[in-house]
């Protein structure tokens, strides 16, 4: 068991390296060029369109616009935020924290671009229900029937034995226990019973219990970021200093922090980059498939905002806090890194956040990969699969908490980065569709807006 262990690990480390990590920030490079650096240019209309009100209700689709991207981030901002942020900057130094905002930046493109297409390429399955994601795209749109049934299958793996349930279910016992003092037990049952009413219910559920809690955490953790940050405002200029510096060169040992090389904080800032928003890995298109829309632009400019709210913004707030407060310097590691900085800041009510945090971060990731997961189901066996699997996701959730074993950590890593490669080549090779669609659609945005306003100023003069 050793043995296999130590190839396993070997197989992730080599995985999680430079070729994956080149390919995914490469594809980002690539769209970002060929889209004319639309996450810049567009944002502020993909924001305006995530605010707006809803006016496509009539449209083909399963969930509201604002439902879809809300399930996407469900599934995205998780123990990643809290957990993954520390562990990169404990790894890399304060320059990781740059390096995970490039690997965002570029993430958006890519981000749009894997939404676009999920939308362009659904289907209405034999309950009625919207179907969508990197599986269909591949076959309808490469025609590579062997590259989407893959992707399926890694991303039921992910599902059942990755970012859907274990690191999840023990990172929400584990911190409800230390906390709050409540058995694992206990919180385990809890949960699985949670997991068990909302899924049953399908996307409708999933999509109404993400649209809730979803801003409701996120604000509720930026808010007390932001509050820390402000009681130490001075400390900011020299902080965002330290994060430009560290990344262009070697950050030294001090405290518990054993040094870094400008490679080592570039490699993990884009890996826990990559792990938090999921930019490439195909797992929110599967989720933008089911909403209401009659534009795949329009629904590529919503979803590519996730990525903008994971790390530019949630993730910032995590990383700027612990190198302002010092923790990362020291000894702590992990969920207890970012406790420390919040009980730093926030005395007595800080490390309540972080526990609070966590477990919404966590419940509503495992709700988005068992929607993710599903829709691979639905692909593969059709829908007389989707009753067996969600049985068998519940199953684990309420195990997950018990389970410790190291093999199932890394076998879950390598499965994910697997998930991305015939996503990524799906990108690259329809990435001449991308171009004409988003080519189009601003297109005729503008002839509209010359049309509309043609009209104002003929009533104008009448």
């Amino acid at each position: 068991m050793q043995n296999v262990t130590q190839i396993l690990e070997k197989v992730d480390s080599w995985l999680w390296g430079p070729p994956l990590l080149i390919l995914l920030v490469g594809t980002g490079i690539y769209l970002t060029i060929r889209l004319g650096i639309l996450q810049v240019f567009k944002l502020p209309l993909a924001l305006k369109y995530v605010f707006a009100k809803d006016t496509e209700q009539e449209a083909e689709g399963d969930v509201s616009s604002f439902q879809a991207l809300c399930t996407a981030l469900a599934a995205t901002i998780g123990t990643g935020n809290i957990v993954g942020v520390a562990t990169a900057i404990k790894a890399g130094g304060p320059g990781a924290l740059f390096w995970m905002w490039i690997a965002a930046f570029f993430g958006m493109a890519t981000k749009y671009a894997e939404c676009l297409l999920s939308v362009k390429y659904r289907v209405v399955d034999e309950n009625g229900q919207m179907s969508g994601g990197p599986m269909y795209y591949i076959e309808r749109g490469l025609g590579n029937k062997f590259l989407a049934k893959m992707f399926a299958i890694f991303g039921i793996g992910v599902a059942f034995f990755g970012i859907g349930t274990f690191p999840q279910i023990n990172a929400i016992t584990e911190a409800v226990k230390i906390t709050f003092n409540v058995p694992i037990i206990v919180t385990s049952i809890i949960i699985t019973l949670i997991v068990a009413l909302v899924t049953l219910g399908g996307i409708k559920s999933i999509a109404k219990t993400a649209e809730i809690i979803v801003p409701f955490m996120a604000i509720f953790y930026v808010l007390g970021s932001l509050f820390i940050m402000f009681k130490n405002i001075n400390l900011l200029p020299q902080t965002i200093a330290l994060v430009f510096k560290s990344a262009f060169t070697p950050t030294a040992a001090t405290g518990g922090f054993l040094g870094a090389s400008v490679i080592y904080a570039m490699r993990n800032g884009v890996a826990r980059g990559v792990f938090s928003n999921e930019s490439g890995l195909g797992s929110a298109p599967i989720a933008t498939a089911a909403a209401k829309t009659n534009s795949c632009v329009k629904q590529g400019l919503i979803s590519m905002t996730g990525t903008f709210f994971d790390t530019i913004i949630i993730c910032t707030m995590t990383g700027l806090m612990l190198i302002m407060t010092g923790v990362w310097s020291g000894n702590s590691v992990g969920a207890s890194m970012t406790n420390e900085a919040f009980n730093i800041g926030l005395p007595v009510i800080g490390p309540y956040i972080v526990t609070i945090g966590l477990i919404f971060f966590a419940l509503t990731t495992i709700l988005g990969w068992n929607y993710y997961g599903e829709r691979c189901t639905e692909y593969l066996f059709g829908i007389k699969g989707i009753k067996p699997y969600r049985l068998i996701f519940i199953g684990l959730v309420a195990v997950g908490a018990f389970l410790k074993l190291d093999i199932i950590w890394i076998l879950a890593d390598i499965v994910n980065g697997l998930m991305a490669i015939p996503n990524l080549i799906a990108l690259i090779g329809l990435s001449g569709v991308i171009i004409s669609e988003t080519k189009l659609y601003f297109e005729q945005l503008e002839s509209n807006t010359k049309l509309k306003w043609n009209n104002k100023l003929s009533e104008d003069n009448n």
